[in-house]
């Protein structure tokens, strides 16, 4: 089969280049064609469709009126990227494409050329852009639905994209064009949703459930000691953002001077999450900064418990699978996927998300439980069940060969 996997981005930015690539590999792997889509970059991966990439974008970048204003009509409505496209799928002829993260760079012009040439579409939803301007329905240090119902002007009027006017309006625009004028998403055949919770809630906002279906991320579980070990301390590993909820942690470990933690990653969050620590003199608190590889994971090995405090939906955290690659139960927030994940007393512990001293709570209680091991092992099971590579080829597999025969 040939497949063509799309995505704005080539290089490992995030988790949507992390699976889009993995994904790949494993396609490959089972004898299968992978044909690439996406934006040039000179820090990309490697690829033999390299000449049919659009040009380099940088949004962030002024370059005058006249070109920032082309860059403005080009993240509503990408001539170029529909164009290289069209050339693309005449020279491979692919079965069915799969899209990953395109907006703004991409954009949903390019759906309109898969449907010309009859190619079935897959879109694995990597965050809640279908149903929200800014990605996240997160905005202000809050959770938000206010957009439900094609509300969009609420993403204007309350500033929520990257906290710009401009670029809040933008999202707004792209919506309204791509959502009811043009009606772009309604051209994917399939939305693939990490979490039972996005499948849900996209459901809720008027996306019909025939469409959508369920396929948790997967990791590459050999790379990972299952080994449980009793180590020391928790352990937080992920980005320093608002939205992850640390603040919550550190307010609960103000009250848990005798249990360590480390914090590993870097984000905008990062310098005041430091100055919190040296104000309230959190001596039990360490900022380790950005780790990766066996560093990582052997600091993850070495802890007791995984937090992760997050105050916003959580798809399919692969920091949770991770953790339970290496055997770890996780203290989770109880919102989003994480739920799916984290089974009370089974894989780890649920806490109301912000909820300072029911955090500090599951904290103490647990943290010297004789159960620990068994939930490590449960937590390790889990993934070795429902989120190998080989399961998760399976599923996709099923997926595209269903929609192939269809067309």
């Amino acid at each position: 089969m040939k497949i063509l996997q799309i995505n704005k981005f080539f290089y490992k930015r995030g988790g949507a280049e992390a699976y889009m690539f993995s994904l790949s590999q494993l396609l490959k792997e089972a004898g299968h064609q992978v044909i690439e889509f996406s934006m040039q970059d000179e820090k990309n991966n490697k690829s033999d469709y390299n000449q049919y990439f659009i040009k380099n974008i940088d949004f962030q970048k002024r370059e005058g009126l006249f070109k920032d204003l082309k860059k403005v009509f080009h993240a509503l409505y990408s001539f170029e990227a529909k164009n290289k496209l069209e050339v693309l799928i005449k020279a491979e002829k692919p079965d069915i494409a799969h899209i990953h993260n395109f907006n703004i760079q991409l954009t949903p012009s390019i759906l309109s050329v898969l449907k010309k040439y009859n190619i079935p579409v897959v879109w694995t939803m990597h965050d809640y852009k279908l149903i929200c301007p800014n990605f996240r329905l997160f905005t202000k240090g809050t959770i938000c639905e206010r957009c439900k119902y094609y509300k969009y002007y609420n993403c204007f009027i309350n500033n929520c994209f990257n906290e710009s006017r401009a670029m809040s309006f933008l999202a707004m625009l792209e919506m309204y064009l791509h959502k009811i004028i043009l009606n772009s998403y309604e051209k994917i055949n399939l939305y693939i949703s990490p979490s039972k919770f996005l499948k849900n809630k996209v459901e809720e906002w008027n996306i019909k459930p025939a469409k959508t279906k369920h396929i948790f991320n997967f990791i590459n579980i050999s790379e990972f000691d299952g080994s449980y070990k009793q180590g020391n301390g928790l352990v937080y590993f992920g980005r320093l953002s608002q939205e992850k909820g640390i603040k919550t942690l550190l307010e609960a470990m103000k009250q848990l001077p005798a249990i360590n933690l480390s914090i590993i990653g870097t984000g905008p969050q990062e310098d005041a999450i430091k100055e919190f620590i040296s104000n309230n003199n959190l001596n039990n608190v360490k900022l380790l900064g950005y780790k990766s590889g066996s560093e990582l994971y052997g600091l993850i090995k070495d802890s007791r418990l995984v937090i992760l405090p997050s105050v916003w939906y959580e798809n399919n955290s692969i920091a949770i699978l991770e953790a339970f690659a290496m055997a770890k139960p996780v203290i989770a927030s109880d919102l989003g996927g994480n739920s799916e994940l984290v089974q009370n007393g089974k894989t780890g512990f649920l806490f109301t998300a912000g909820n300072v001293a029911d955090l500090k709570n599951k904290i103490s209680i647990n943290y010297n439980i004789s159960e620990l091991e068994n939930m490590g092992k449960n937590a390790r099971q889990f993934v070795e069940q429902n989120c190998s590579p080989e399961v998760h080829l399976k599923q996709i597999l099923e997926v595209y060969q269903n929609l192939v025969i269809k067309k």
